[in-house]
């Protein structure tokens, strides 16, 4: 049987972070291993980790990328599943998870949606119905496959083995979970799931200089991975050209 380690990276978020481990304490199927990865807060986030016997470690590197970058090396289970510090999740996210990929063993990763909580009727649905909606339909004609949605989200932990030298875990451009989903070759398969369920935060809604740090992110991002995409395709275009013969 597969094991499952849940990775939460924080950052002075200790109130969210105490009712993001209930849910997690809460799982009809446990996670084996909890790894929380504090990136440098001066709150209680490390304190509520140790209270519900996570495995907590430091990430000096300010940001998203470096903080889950560690999480994920540092990870023992066969699964990694990934959730903010303001995520919670359903009860059966675990079940669900272990679920799919024992049903599956060509399945690579595994996303899901979110709903939102805490803002306005109108926020909330703007978070789902129109910035989720269309970050999944934009970013999988793009890609080729479902991207991954970093406040619930699964993977293999030979996958991540295998792409953790090609993310940008030092940029603190990147959106952490677009890059990653930038980094999965061709053909592995990647499966949406949106019964796969979770509550975050709409605070990245909650202003319009947040939403736009939020979306010049992912600008950067699809420009980051896309011209690396070209530059190496220009070098292996290069390398297959024919080596002329010398005349006489």
């Amino acid at each position: 049987m597969a094991t499952i380690t849940a990775v939460i990276p924080v950052l002075d978020d200790a109130e969210h972070l105490l009712v993001c481990l209930r849910a997690l304490a809460a799982q009809t199927r446990p996670a084996d291993e909890i790894v929380v990865v504090d990136n440098g807060s001066a709150d209680d986030s490390a304190a509520v980790a140790r209270s519900f016997g996570a495995r907590l470690l430091h990430e000096p590197r300010r940001g998203i990328a470096p903080a889950n970058a560690t999480g994920f090396d540092a990870a023992s289970g066969d699964i990694i599943a990934r959730l903010d510090a303001d995520s919670i999740a359903a009860p059966d996210w675990l079940e669900r998870i272990e679920a799919a990929f024992d049903a599956d063993p060509g399945l690579a990763a595994l996303t899901g949606s979110a709903d939102f909580r805490d803002g306005s009727r109108f926020v909330n649905w703007i978070g789902r119905e129109v910035y989720l909606r269309w970050y999944f339909w934009a970013m999988g004609g793009l890609l080729g496959h479902p991207p991954l949605f970093g406040s619930n989200l699964a993977l293999r932990a030979e996958l991540w083995r295998a792409v953790r030298h090609e993310v940008h875990r030092d940029d603190p451009r990147m959106h952490d979970d677009l890059d990653l989903s930038f980094q999965i070759a061709p053909g592995e398969r990647v499966v949406r799931d949106d019964s796969l369920g979770m509550s975050v935060s709409s605070r990245p809604f909650s202003s319009a200089r947040s939403f736009a740090v939020r979306s010049w992110r992912g600008v950067v991002t699809i420009a980051v991975n896309r011209g690396a995409r070209r530059r190496h395709a220009a070098s292996t275009r290069t390398r297959l050209l024919p080596i002329p013969r010398p005349r006489g």
